[in-house]
């Protein structure tokens, strides 16, 4: 039993249409990730700001003093 030709072309015009559906979707789920990642980026850059601003606020007795060099060999 064939498939009738106008059947097909049908299938394929619905499923070109669906294909398209998709491509649009995911355009715009690239977007959205595109921007969540530059929010991430951002918040990481203010977090890095703040602890760098905490760190110049604390008195030097509160930060652990570097251990000491070993003694050079002469």
């Amino acid at each position: 039993m064939a498939i009738s030709i106008d059947v097909l072309k049908s299938e394929r015009e619905a499923l070109k249409k669906k294909l398209g559906e998709i491509e649009g979707e995911q355009k715009s789920l690239d977007l959205k990730v595109k921007d969540l990642r530059q929010k991430e980026i951002q918040t990481k850059r203010e977090i890095e700001a703040l602890n760098i601003l905490i760190d110049l606020q604390q008195p030097p007795a509160d930060k652990p003093l570097p251990p000491p060099a070993p003694p050079k060999a002469t």
